[in-house]
């Protein structure tokens, strides 16, 4: 089964856990999430493989032309619209989170830079990264995911305030 047909069967379940059994359940669908860990050492899906690309062929990476766009949340962000939710959240509520978005060309550009390359990017051709990364590859750093967090700013008064996904990349190796 696709991830993703496993991401909407899990959040259905949540909500009608919510509906019918009376259950305070919320889905959260966080997009790229950049920061440093807050706790445990981890790191989340897309940036830290492209940065690995990156360091490997000493260019920003990219696959295909690097326009497709993601949002993207601080994930400090993150952990303060988890602690709304608890708070305040509706059973059965369906809230994104993202604090801006980016294309994975400018991602590339700003990674590159970071890493001292000068702001040269290559395309990874889309074949060789899902022989590495899987099919994970396809969706995941060859898509767009744009979305926009209304509810969890009306509703529950979220104030993303941390900085911008270019200004942490800039600063990545400090």
């Amino acid at each position: 089964m696709d991830i993703r047909q496993e991401r909407v069967s899990i959040n259905s379940s949540i909500r009608r856990a919510g509906i019918e059994q009376g259950i305070r359940a919320v889905v959260l669908c966080p997009s790229m999430i950049y920061g440093d860990s807050l706790g445990l050492p981890t790191e989340s899906d897309q940036l830290p493989k492209i940065i690995r690309k990156s360091r490997e062929m000493k260019a920003g990476v990219h696959v295909g032309m690097g326009v497709n766009r993601w949002s993207n949340v601080h994930i400090k962000d993150l952990a303060r619209l988890y602690q709304l939710l608890l708070e305040k959240a509706p059973a059965a509520s369906v809230f994104y989170a993202e604090n801006g978005e980016e294309s994975y060309g400018d991602l590339a550009a700003a990674i590159s830079e970071a890493l001292g390359y000068g702001g040269r990017t290559l395309s990874w051709p889309m074949d060789e990264a899902i022989d590495e990364l899987g099919d994970w590859a396809r969706f995941a750093i060859a898509s767009n995911s744009r979305v926009r967090a209304v509810h969890a700013r009306e509703l529950l008064g979220w104030k993303p305030k941390e900085e911008s996904i270019m200004s942490w990349i800039s600063r990545m190796n400090d």
